[in-house]
């Protein structure tokens, strides 16, 4: 079982380059540690730019929310990246952002007659047969898996990388708060120097933020959305950041989040998504955002000087 401890400031450092990247591509196994390199981490605005996260890995560059866009991640030099938890029919939670295996896996020729392809119709190990790299790119990512939380959360920590994770569709999985953080405990994340600055549950679901921050007082929680201005201190009461899409936003409405002090006592934040090109990137960094969710990471990087 999981269990509430307080959180706590920690140091971080994270690994330095090792993958070598080459036209956007890089190694798809699994990094070897190597020696540890400083990091600035995630500080105030101003130190070095926003926080850039790899959405769903560098997934401009190797396919969503598999280790091989985990590893590319690390290999370009991204200390966070962010992925999609769903569970499966027997229960085991993994790391795929759509709620059906269609577009991003071989399914339909796999199994046939499984229509409409819902994750929550298939087993664990039904889905580990899966091809989740022939669709991307020109296909040098072939036999890339959908791979279990637990499996990820493992990659991500050797590489030393932080993690935004979503809880996808919680209206689909019953419970899947208390089975995120069950997974979360067992490898090692609610550990209070994890807890404190190495990871960040988000939701679309206002509810299923609110289960998170209610079952551990101790993690960092962001609601995925653009709260109208009089709404925002409701959230601010079980949430630190407010994480919407970038279109939906102005300076002014980033102002009034950093007005309010959210769940645990701090100014709260902003990280706003789905960003890709260097003219949207200048633009929100001038509106103050805090961090910028992204499918190119190194391209926002360029933009912005984020770290």
């Amino acid at each position: 079982m999981y269990v509430v401890r307080p959180a706590a400031a920690a140091a971080a450092a994270f690994l330095g380059l090792t993958l070598t990247v080459l036209c956007g591509t890089a190694a798809a196994s699994a990094p070897s540690p190597g020696p540890a390199a400083p990091s600035a981490g995630p500080g105030p605005m101003g130190l070095g730019g926003p926080v850039v996260y790899a959405h769903r890995g560098a997934s401009a560059y190797a396919p969503e929310n598999t280790l091989e866009a985990v590893d590319l991640a690390r290999g370009l030099g991204f200390d966070w990246v962010e992925n999609d938890v769903q569970r499966t029919r027997d229960g085991e939670l993994v790391v795929i952002h759509d709620d059906t295996l269609t577009r991003t896996t071989d399914v339909e020729e796999v199994f046939p007659d499984r229509e409409p392809w819902r994750v929550r119709d298939f087993t664990a190990a039904e889905i580990a047969r899966l091809d989740a790299g022939s669709w991307f790119a020109d296909g040098r990512y072939t036999g890339a898996r959908v791979p279990t939380l637990r499996e990820y959360l493992d990659r991500v920590r050797l590489n030393q990388q932080r993690l935004l994770l979503e809880i996808k569709k919680p209206e689909l999985y019953p419970g899947i708060e208390e089975d995120t953080l069950e997974v979360l405990d067992e490898a090692g994340w609610l550990e209070e120097r994890r807890v404190a600055d190495r990871l960040v549950v988000q939701s679309f679901s206002a509810d299923s933020v609110s289960v998170v921050h209610d079952l551990r007082p101790d993690l960092v929680t962001a609601f995925l959305g653009t709260p109208a201005v009089a709404d925002l201190p409701r959230y601010a009461e079980f949430t630190d950041r407010i994480n919407p899409l970038h279109t939906t936003i102005s300076a002014d409405w980033v102002a009034a989040v950093h007005r309010l002090r959210g769940a645990h006592g701090r100014v709260m934040e902003v990280d706003t998504w789905i960003v890709d090109d260097a003219a949207t990137a200048r633009k929100v960094q001038d509106m103050g955002v805090d961090g910028i969710i992204t499918n190119a990471p190194d391209v926002v990087r360029e933009a912005v000087g984020g770290f």
